[in-house]
């Protein structure tokens, strides 16, 4: 079992940065892909990040290559987001998650674990 909590969410404008962090427990963390996913009003959940258990291989959604940057600290069971060069489109909810799929399916089915969500807005 794992338990997910995000924070850092907030409102910034457009250009601006935010940090997310996850917030993990339960013994599986140190083993499992972690990943965040995210999901604008009237859109599905898409992938947006993930980094596999030792925190040496990332993966981006394309939308957000360059832009974002995860990351983890298995010292401190933690997982981040760092957003930078926001765009309105980046808007949603964020979902912190954990899975062994996550890296290769990138699809919500791969996700095993999610937190509660926390609300990023961007204005232009």
């Amino acid at each position: 079992q794992v338990q997910l909590v995000e924070s850092g969410g907030g409102l910034v404008q457009a250009g601006g940065s935010l940090r997310l962090s996850c917030a993990a427990s339960g013994r599986t963390f140190r083993t499992n892909t972690m990943g965040w996913f995210r999901q604008a009003p009237g859109k599905e959940r898409e992938f947006v990040a993930a980094v596999d258990w030792s925190g040496a291989s990332a993966y981006y959604a394309d939308s957000v290559k360059g832009r974002f940057t995860i990351s983890r600290d298995v010292t401190k069971n933690t997982v981040s987001l760092q957003m930078n060069s926001l765009k309105p489109e980046d808007t949603a909810v964020y979902y912190c998650a954990a899975g062994p799929a996550i890296a290769t399916r990138r699809t919500p089915r791969s996700v095993d674990y999610w937190g509660q969500g926390t609300q990023v807005t961007v204005s232009s």
